[in-house]
């Protein structure tokens, strides 16, 4: 695959993503209840959002999830998410770093956010394929690009299967994993993209070398759709992600089953991503086994519009989560992880069985 094509990629994926409906399916949390606590526990004003994040302090446990970056008009978005994460005490991904590493000249739209965010905690993303073909290096020059307090390995062998010029590595993953791990001076995590992760790829990764897991569950957005409408628009005669797209929908674990099994697993942080929505989403998240709620579609439009409108997104997501919390008694996260839930319906059905 050419630069040229890489970083148009990244731009269709952005204009997909934020122009047009590109989730599929549940991510499971109507199926988890959180047990109100009718007895108090807290008040409202003793409420503690902050969790200590590989060595951070972040104000509360929301990671803005990577993504985008890799072409020139993806600069402003960047630094739109980077600013608010700095100013909220967020941590903040970006996405695939692959196109700057094939061409310096798109660095920019990635080094923006460490210019914007001095103090925050950021992560940088390169994807295990890469890895495969490229070796450690890459790693490390995605580490120091951005000077990344840590790296996402984004794992998306589903996606990738349905790109024409996607890489069909499947064989030398956990090799990679272990051989970036090595390599850099800075945690590493390794995140699905929305297919989820179940709990034997979960200790495989940790065993591996991976610090902590973010996985990127079934439920928001669908790379299998993405490519799916990327291919009837763009390449009408490519007939294999738009036939093998349609019967792949429906495709991964969702992101309420996939963190109550990686958290019978958890050997580091465990990071929810894949159609949260809100901050009681997050809550359910935490109270399930996650440290961190992730989410990135749901903040592209108001990062779109610009720092007041993402701002007043990420507020409302806070506010969310702290109601939450006092309704179920939960004075901080510790207390959050270990609130009681009820599970129904599909979540109940997929975490019973063995």
């Amino acid at each position: 695959m050419t630069t040229d094509q890489t970083s148009s990629r990244k731009l269709d994926h952005l204009k997909l993503c934020a122009e047009s409906d590109v989730s599929f399916g549940s991510a499971g949390f109507e199926d988890v209840r959180l047990v109100h606590n009718a007895a108090g526990g807290c008040d409202l004003s003793d409420i503690d959002t902050r969790i200590e994040f590989f060595g951070h302090t972040l104000s509360a446990p929301l990671f803005i999830a990577g993504m985008t970056g890799g072409h020139p008009k993806t600069r402003e978005v960047n630094r739109t998410l980077a600013i608010a994460a700095e100013e909220g005490g967020f941590a903040l991904g970006v996405g695939s770093e692959r196109a700057a590493l094939e061409n310096p000249k798109l660095a920019d739209s990635y080094a923006v956010v460490r210019d914007a965010a001095p103090n925050a905690f950021i992560a940088g993303n390169i994807g295990a394929a890469q890895l495969i073909e490229h070796g450690p290096e890459w790693a490390c020059r995605a580490v120091e690009l951005i000077d990344a307090d840590a790296l996402c390995i984004h794992v998306n062998i589903l996606q990738e299967l349905f790109q024409p010029e996607g890489d069909k590595y499947g064989a030398g993953i956990l090799s990679a994993v272990t051989d970036a791990a090595k390599a850099v001076h800075v945690p590493v995590i390794v995140k699905e993209t929305g297919a989820g992760m179940s709990r034997e790829a979960a200790a495989a990764f940790y065993n591996a070398g991976a610090c902590a897991v973010d996985v990127g569950g079934f439920g928001g957005t669908s790379w299998a759709k993405v490519e799916m409408m990327r291919a009837e628009t763009q390449r009408a005669s490519d007939k294999t992600a738009q036939l093998y797209g349609k019967e792949f929908l429906n495709w991964g674990i969702p992101t309420a089953v996939s963190v109550f099994e990686v958290a019978q697993v958890k050997c580091g942080p465990v990071i929810a991503t894949g159609g949260l929505l809100s901050g009681l989403d997050i809550a359910k998240s935490i109270a399930l086994g996650a440290d961190l709620g992730g989410m990135a579609k749901a903040l592209l439009s108001p990062a779109l519009e610009g720092t007041d409108a993402l701002n007043r997104k990420l507020d409302t997501l806070i506010d969310e989560l702290r109601a939450a919390m006092y309704l179920t008694g939960a004075k901080n996260s510790a207390d959050l992880q270990n609130v009681r839930y009820y599970l129904t319906g599909v979540v109940r059905e997929m975490t019973q069985v063995k």
